[in-house]
């Protein structure tokens, strides 16, 4: 009687590494988040932003009205003005004084000279450049307040200095608001970091780069580095906050601020194991079982099994490295039946 043989597929015992974990609550936090306040006091033209949008940066958040800070921007411009010709006046009159001081010099051996009228002159020119000086600073002085108030009308447009996403109104268009008033407050929800408050006597199995795995609300898996462990410690609870950066895969819901994880801390070192695939594992009475394969038959082996490695689980003892090991079609093998591999299989 001929037996046909089974199709199935399989793959190799390997060796992996294996790091023992315990798993810390957390949760995500923002880099960036506050009130984004006004630069300069007036009353609020229009606020340009609801809440729950979503701004790049630079978008416009208000606009406060410009008409007062535009009056003090022309009055800037013109006491500029004044001081410039106030600074040409004294300019002139200084080329005045310095030409009759040179007159006087070439007077110096005629019988014409008079020191007490040189000494004039040399007095009046060092007045006159004193005057040309002062004028000088008084330009330098008005044009800073000119620029100053050319910021305060650029400063009535307020923008986002980030992106995010608007949590909050503080206030309402025709509003009169301070200068340092908040408008809004904004969160900025693609700049994430994981924060987690670890037991001290754990931290050492974080040292900064260390690349951990955390788990979101969703199930869903992710990797994150550590960045820094805070040097402060909770004495009640023993504690130290660990910061880490998260590389995020898919997830299956936004992410938010203050969003729970559980990250997995390391508790010893990394070792190397031998591991088989979760798939290949039949539990029996008699304890758990693996068939492998071997001159296309199917051999059944008990095992001794160690920790869960994601998908795979350490192998005690049983299988030795590189043995071929059933992972799809084993429940329903019996020890001795004749087996056919997939195609891709190993």
């Amino acid at each position: 009687m001929l037996f046909r043989s089974m199709l199935v597929g399989v793959e190799k015992v390997r060796s992996v590494r294996l790091t023992q974990t315990v798993p810390i609550v957390g949760r995500l936090v923002s880099l960036r988040v506050g009130d984004i306040a006004a630069r300069v006091g007036g009353p609020v033209e229009s606020l340009m932003v609801e809440v729950g949008d979503r701004l790049e940066k630079g978008n416009v958040i208000a606009v406060l009205d410009p008409e007062i800070m535009q009056a003090d921007l022309q009055l800037a411009q013109s006491e500029l003005e004044e001081a410039g010709a106030e600074l040409k006046t004294w300019a002139a009159e200084t080329q005045v004084a310095m030409t009759e001081l040179r007159r006087q010099e070439r007077l110096r051996k005629s019988a014409a000279f008079s020191q007490a009228k040189f000494e004039d002159a040399q007095k009046q020119v060092a007045v006159a450049e004193a005057r040309v000086e002062r004028a000088r600073a008084n330009v330098a002085i008005k044009r800073s307040n000119l620029q100053r108030k050319q910021i305060d009308v650029e400063y009535a447009v307020v923008r986002a200095p980030y992106a995010g996403v608007v949590l909050r109104r503080y206030t309402e268009a025709g509003a009169y608001v301070d200068k340092g008033a908040p408008l809004v407050r904004l969160i900025d929800d693609r700049a994430l970091e994981v924060e987690a408050a670890v037991p001290y006597t754990r931290v050492n199995g974080l040292p900064p780069g260390r690349k951990v795995e955390f788990v979101l609300d969703d199930g869903s898996r992710h990797k994150a580095t550590v960045r820094a462990i805070l040097p402060s410690e909770n004495p009640q609870t023993r504690t130290r906050v660990v910061r880490l950066v998260p590389q995020f895969s898919e997830t299956k819901r936004p992410l938010a601020e203050s969003q729970s994880v559980v990250v997995a801390v390391p508790i010893g070192d990394n070792r190397r194991v031998l591991s088989v695939h979760k798939d290949a594992i039949l539990k029996r009475p008699s304890g758990d079982l693996v068939y492998v394969v071997k001159d296309s038959v199917a051999e059944a082996r008990n095992v001794r099994l160690g920790e869960a490695i994601g998908g795979r689980v350490e192998v005690l003892s049983g299988l030795s490295k590189d043995e071929i090991v059933v992972i799809r079609g084993n429940e329903r093998l019996r020890p001795g039946a004749k087996v056919r591999v997939e195609k891709g299989s190993s």
